[in-house]
């Protein structure tokens, strides 16, 4: 531990030092005769450091007295606790990391020795390689760009699936088959929108005020503010365009004149207040444009999925299994729309499943789209020579085939890739995610740099396969672990079969995490087919703004919160922390650390004073929000998690039974119906009335 003390003390401190070594010097934010309440919040931010650096730091004992002075003051006592517990918990986890690892505890050696013998950084790039090398091995050689084509070489052959056969049924009319599905987030108005000038039914106005008045519940990257104007508004964009998507398919001869798409949008809120004008809020906004046409759309509010629980799958259960009263609690927690992510996530895959069932058993798969995305018909036909449609078509989605450590896999699934709005010009094939052009770090990428292993990841596996024999090819494809939520679907029979879900604890990357479930098991494992061509474009330039501002805090820390559920999910899975991290890196196992509670507080510590080291008064006071309201949430899942190490073990095991549930029910109820049972027709009946409740 003296080692690791030393090495924060050299690579965050200058003093008695004149070299490149420290790559950030901290010390000159500890301020303590300063009172202002951002000098106070930098001070405490680096008193934290100082105290990770040990009691050999000169500045040691006045930093333990800062925090001991203002310990009693309410304004500062939660945030005084938070870098007290982080100081025990990285002390316990690093030691015991370097107890039992003997890799780790060499790469700490190795890096002691680098900062103690070499106070001049000859190889910039190497250096920084033996801090990743402790800190965040899954940038390691990323930084320099010498390296990156052979990296992008290695994990395309990590990720080839060799096709041993084809679906013999793929899907061959995908407006009768694909369920497409998207989610609807909803909170207040942003705070420089007047309720009363909102452009919104009066009856709506006065509830709104009162929601005013509550917490905030949930958090998300871009919600939709209650009352925003049409132009940004996404939910009224995306339907748009996608009606625009099947004009173009009807008008090309690949489906019917009078085709329909069937679409299901959850509806998840920020505030428990908002439940209650929710769908009349969408369907006032619905009535005001002509624009979505070819689409039956239908909104799920936890409302709904509740009904569909209590009305449907729980009397089925009652009558044909052996169920309990808390095994129906049990469904209603894990299955609705409101809550992290990872809910409605879940949710909107499995929708299909039941509609198959109890509603159009055409419906052979679902896909999800974002709303602030568009397929680019023009531009998919001339760079592949297909349309959206004619890429669902392809035999390879539910092929079988061997993976390259030769494990049997099926492509349950499917995603495709975005290409932003500003780069389609150049292709389609353009990544949205690129490699930096610069190697200087920022305070926090010292620790974690993700967008290096996105890049990667970006270029590997979701952008490769870029000529027409490429795209058309049928007897090798490349799998995906680095999904988007916006660009993936998956088949009903891989649905039923594998089982798939995001834990309800899940706030960021959904997406990642819902594979994870099932990446092992019994082989064939199901896989993610990376399909060439199907690109959606991301017109995110259409809602930037006020909207994306003022979600960006909160969709930072929620970042932060991703390492540490990431990694101590890995933890809870059943198939071995070492075997998940080897097949999800690089990008989602850059979220999956040996060393999670560390790197949060390092990353989170270090990117705080990178908002504090602005001139700027705005980035000062975000660094003040940051840094109070991050706290707070991080503090809650820190408690959560380190109280009971088993928590996410438990809580996994837990969703893992409502969904087996969910799909026991519905292979019962199909039974039922091809018998011609009377009861379960009649649930049947039932269910296709809560449907229609639903329908826009």
């Amino acid at each position: 531990m003296h080692k690791f003390e030393e090495i924060i003390s050299r690579m965050f401190f200058g003093e008695e030092k004149e070299a490149q070594i420290p790559i950030y010097d901290i010390l000159n934010q500890f301020t303590p005769d300063q009172n202002d309440k951002v000098s106070i919040a930098k001070t405490l931010n680096a008193a934290f450091l100082i105290l990770l650096a040990g009691k050999q730091h000169s500045h040691f004992t006045a930093a333990q007295k800062y925090l001991k002075d203002l310990q009693n003051k309410e304004e500062w006592s939660d945030l005084i606790e938070f870098y007290l517990n982080g100081l025990q918990l990285i002390n316990t986890e690093v030691n015991k990391t370097i107890k039992n690892d003997i890799t780790f505890n060499k790469k700490i050696n190795n890096l002691y020795s680098e900062l103690v013998k070499n106070t001049e950084l000859d190889n910039y790039h190497n250096f920084i390689d033996k801090v990743w090398d402790v800190f965040f091995p899954e940038g390691k050689s990323l930084l320099n760009p010498e390296s990156r084509p052979q990296k992008i070489k290695e994990l395309r052959e990590k990720r080839k699936v060799s096709i041993t056969h084809l679906n013999s049924s793929p899907i061959s009319d995908p407006a009768a088959e694909i369920l497409f599905t998207s989610n609807i987030l909803l909170t207040v108005p942003l705070d420089s929108m007047v309720v009363d000038n909102l452009s919104i039914n009066n009856s709506l106005k006065s509830e709104l005020n009162e929601v005013l008045k509550e917490d905030q519940l949930y958090w998300y990257d871009h919600p939709i503010p209650i009352g925003i104007e049409k132009s940004k508004n996404e939910v009224i964009y995306g339907l748009s365009n996608l009606s625009k998507m099947l004009e173009h398919e009807i008008s090309h001869g690949n489906a019917e004149k009078d085709t329909t798409l069937n679409c299901v949008l959850s509806v998840s809120v920020t505030h428990s207040g908002l439940h209650k004008i929710a769908k009349a809020y969408l369907h006032d906004e619905f009535s005001k444009t002509e624009k979505i046409k070819h689409l039956n759309v239908y909104l799920f509010t936890e409302e709904n999925t509740a009904k569909l629980i209590n009305d449907v799958l729980y009397p089925l259960a009652k009558k044909y299994m052996d169920i309990k009263d808390s095994d129906l609690e049990l469904l209603k927690e894990i299955i609705g729309v409101d809550g992290d992510y990872g809910r409605h996530f879940s949710f909107l895959k499995a929708i299909s499943a039941f509609w198959h069932v109890f509603v159009d058993s055409n419906i052979r798969s679902t896909f999800k789209i974002d709303l602030d995305q568009v397929f680019p018909q023009k531009e998919l036909f001339e760079e592949t020579g297909a349309s959206v449609f004619e890429h669902f078509r392809t035999p390879l989605w539910g092929a079988l085939g061997t993976d390259s450590q030769g494990n049997k896999v099926q492509f349950g699934m499917i995603a495709g890739a975005v290409v932003d709005e500003a780069d389609i010009d150049k292709s389609i094939f353009y990544p949205d995610v690129r490699f930096p052009q610069s190697d200087k770090l920022n305070p926090d990428q010292i620790i974690f740099y993700s967008q290096l292993p996105q890049a990667l990841s970006t270029e590997a596996e979701m952008i490769p396969l870029k000529t027409t024999n490429q795209i058309n090819q049928q007897n090798s494809a490349n799998s995906r672990i680095h999904v988007l939520g916006g660009m993936s679907g998956i088949l009903v029979d891989a649905l039923r079969k594998y089982r798939p879900f995001t834990p309800t604890f899940i706030g960021r990357a959904e997406d990642q995490a819902y594979s994870l479930s099932v990446l092992f098991g019994e082989q064939p494992y199901m896989r993610c087919l990376h399909k060439p061509g199907l690109i959606m474009r991301h017109d995110k330039k259409e809602f930037v703004g006020e909207v994306l501002e003022a979600a960006e805090i909160a969709k930072l820390i929620g970042d932060y919160t991703r390492i540490l559920l990431y990694s101590y999910y890995a933890k809870a899975l059943p198939f071995g922390f070492d075997k998940i991290k080897d097949q999800v890196d690089p990008f989602t196992g850059c979220f999956i650390s040996y060393i999670p509670l560390t790197v949060l507080y390092l990353r989170y510590t270090l990117r705080t004073a990178a908002f504090f080291d602005s001139i700027e008064t705005i980035q000062q006071n975000e660094g003040l929000e940051f840094l109070k309201s991050g706290s707070k949430r991080l503090s809650k899942l820190i408690n959560q998690i380190t109280e009971n190490p088993n928590f996410l073990k438990e809580r996994y095991q837990q969703e893992r039974k409502a969904w087996d549930l969910f799909y026991n029910i519905l292979d019962i109820a199909e039974h039922k119906l091809k018998e011609g049972d009377s009861f379960t027709k009649k649930i049947k009946e039932r269910t296709l009335k809560l449907i229609a409740e639903c329908k826009t």
